[in-house]
């Protein structure tokens, strides 16, 4: 299996459009062939654990009023709504009073990359992302090792 290593984020990613001084950027990449879409579904099907630490950051912020999800999107990828799709790209994600986010999922012939784009409004947006990181990076990379058995499988 092919492992996931930290990356630049592609140049043709529509996720450059949004990044601007101050906010975040990652990128993971894994080797495997498969369309974004499949890949962002595999993404988004988290893992017990990761549900486990989801549904604690639901309960935590909930009192004040972040979204923890945006029901009325017609298309969504797990619980984030689609915002762009191509035949190599899709964009997910949504803004909230404090921070906006967006992860892309975007593919070349034999790679898959998950990146990911926030912009923090205000000091609590900056303890929030802070606060995730060590999760976040654990996410990604499980979620692309998944993305690679899957293909693997095929």
């Amino acid at each position: 299996m092919s492992a996931v290593r930290a990356c630049d984020l592609p140049e043709q990613s529509r996720l450059h459009g949004y990044r601007g001084p101050g906010d975040f950027l990652d990128c993971y990449s894994v080797g495997a062939e498969m369309a974004p879409r499949r890949a962002g579904e595999i993404i988004t099907d988290f893992p017990g654990w990761a549900r486990l630490l989801l549904l604690l950051r639901w309960l935590v912020t909930a009192p004040f009023g972040l979204k923890n999800e945006v029901r009325t999107a017609v298309d969504k990828i797990g619980p984030f709504p689609v915002i762009a799709e191509t035949e190599t790209e899709i964009l997910a994600g949504f803004d909230d009073r404090h921070l906006n986010f967006a992860v892309s999922v975007l593919t070349e012939p034999g790679r898959v990359y998950l990146a990911t784009w926030v912009r923090p409004h205000n000091l609590a947006g900056r303890a929030y992302l802070a606060a995730i990181m060590p999760f976040h990076i654990s996410i990604a990379r499980d979620a692309l090792a998944r993305v690679a058995a899957a293909s693997a499988t095929r």
